[in-house]
Parts: structure tokens; sequence; C-alpha cells
């Protein structure tokens, strides 16, 4: 099992990025896929999932109306829809899975990608 992260950078205030995330060796649609992030001297902190069994989603407060997640099953991939993008957006970004996972709690989530780092210029 896999999950492989790419679409980080650096990036002005006010800019986007896009996050992708590609699974393999899982039932893909039978997974809660969420985005979590860290940064520095910080704890993992949760930014959105998407929902295993319908399009429902939610976000962390921070990035609420500013962040999309999607999800596309027949391509085994989750994305992250970064916008209007603050310093304090900086961080290493996770993409994780959970079986039928659809909260924002770290210990849900029990296969992880490596990460990918996001740098919000100020």
């Amino acid at each position: 099992v896999q999950l492989v992260e790419s679409g980080g950078g650096l990036v002005q205030t006010g800019g986007s990025l896009r996050l992708s995330c590609v699974a393999s060796g899982l039932t893909f649609s039978a997974y809660g896929l969420a985005w979590f992030r860290q940064a520095p001297g910080k704890e993992r902190e949760f930014v959105a999932v998407a929902n295993w069994r319908d399009d429902s989603t939610k976000y962390g407060d921070s990035v609420k109306g500013r962040f999309t997640i999607s999800r596309d099953n027949a391509k085994n991939t989750v994305t992250l829809q970064m916008n209007s993008l603050k310093p304090e957006d900086t961080a290493v970004y996770f993409c994780a899975a959970g079986w039928s996972a659809f909260n924002p709690y770290v210990r849900a989530y029990n296969l992880w990608g490596q990460g990918t780092q996001v740098t919000v210029s100020s």
C-alpha cells in the first residue's frame, strides 16, 4: 500500500497550489481520504477529508472557503486545491487514508504519504 503526494512548492501570499495524492494497493473507494499538515514545532493539523461513500467533505476551520478537496475513485487520486494562500499555511502536507473514515482525527487514518512541503512567502 502506498500514498504518494505531489504538487508542493513555494508560492507568494494570495497564490494557489494544487496537491495530488495517488494511492495504490488498497480498495480506494472504501477509504476516507484526508489531508493533514504539520508546521515545525506544531502538532499535525486536520485540513480536509473526502467521504468514502458520497461526495461529502469536511474542512478545518482555518482553510474553509479557501481549500477544496476532491477525489477520483477511477484514478485512485485525491486532490487539494489551495487558494488565497497565507504564510500560516506553510507546512508539510500529508495525504492519509482510513477505512470508512470521515472525521478530523489523526488516529482514524492508518495509511500516510511521505508528505510534500508547501511554503507561502509573505
